[in-house]
């Protein structure tokens, strides 16, 4: 399937009702582009529940830090439609940043208490612009459900509650990590990696399950599971840790003893790349 490219909000806007007029549910794919097979199993989904996909390429200059890589983040277009076409997409919205940033625009959309932890911690003001774009993006798409990936869990997790109290269209669909054969997290950054740190990178789902075998063996103090995961990835000397940490999955506060389902998540550099990852301890 070849997929219809778009970019304008009006344009998109016009392909995008003409299939909610044909009776079409509507599915959307929100990415920064860099498709991988990751972002095609959120399409395949997507795709399995509507009859009309929408996937989204834009790289989001507001959620990047003056020290991160929005220059060099990887865009390829071409080769992202022919992924999204290929798992099922029907349109490819792909704006300019003047076309969902043009001048004059002042407004930001932010979440309390669920960005403070975690990856709001190491990078301030990333998840008020993640609020802002997926805002619009959803208002612009007005889809019957958007598709994220439970590898970006934090992100996720304030989508949902994002799109609950500002009432979004649609549901809010979480699907698995799509996970390499050897268990390395599908990411966009990982072609940054070289053939060794590649290998290093491993450590990172190796110690997660780690801690999810320590949880296993009946250990509930959120301690002793963050240090069995911190010795093991401090044995790499490429690896830089950024946080190890459990919360609560629901409010993502950190916790000292594990009473409900819980997220084990960790933060890496890998060489100059950063890498995240989790697991659940339920």
């Amino acid at each position: 399937m070849t997929p219809i490219i778009t970019r304008t909000v009006e344009e998109a806007r016009a392909h995008i009702q003409k299939a909610r007029l044909a009776g079409k549910k509507i599915g959307c794919v929100p990415t920064m582009g860099a498709l991988h097979e990751g972002h095609a199993s959120l399409i395949r989904g997507a795709r399995s529940e509507n009859e009309f996909v929408v996937v989204t390429v834009f790289v989001n200059p507001t959620q990047f830090g003056p020290q991160e890589d929005f220059s060099r983040y990887p865009r390829q277009l071409e080769a992202d439609c022919q992924i999204a076409g290929a798992s099922g997409a029907e349109l490819v919205f792909a704006p300019s940043v003047e076309e969902m940033y043009p001048s004059g625009f002042s407004t930001s959309v932010d979440i309390q208490k669920l960005g403070d932890h975690l990856c709001g911690r190491s990078r301030p003001g990333h998840f008020r612009g993640v609020c802002t774009v997926v805002t619009k993006l959803l208002n612009i798409v007005r889809p019957d459900g958007s598709y994220f990936g439970q590898k970006d869990a934090q992100q996720a997790r304030i989508i949902q509650q994002l799109a609950s109290d500002l009432n979004l269209p649609g549901i809010i669909v979480v699907l698995p990590t799509y996970r390499e054969k050897d268990g390395l997290a599908m990411s966009s950054r990982n072609r940054y990696l070289s053939e060794s740190e590649r290998q290093e990178a491993l450590i990172l789902i190796q110690s997660l399950r780690a801690g999810q075998e320590l949880f296993a063996r009946g250990e509930r103090e959120t301690a002793k599971i963050r240090q069995l995961v911190r010795e093991q990835i401090c044995q790499k000397p490429n690896i830089q840790l950024d946080y190890v940490e459990v919360v609560d999955s629901t409010d993502l506060q950190p916790v000292d003893r594990i009473q409900n389902k819980a997220l084990l998540a960790v933060a890496a550099f890998v060489g100059k790349t950063r890498l995240i990852d989790n697991v659940f301890l339920l």
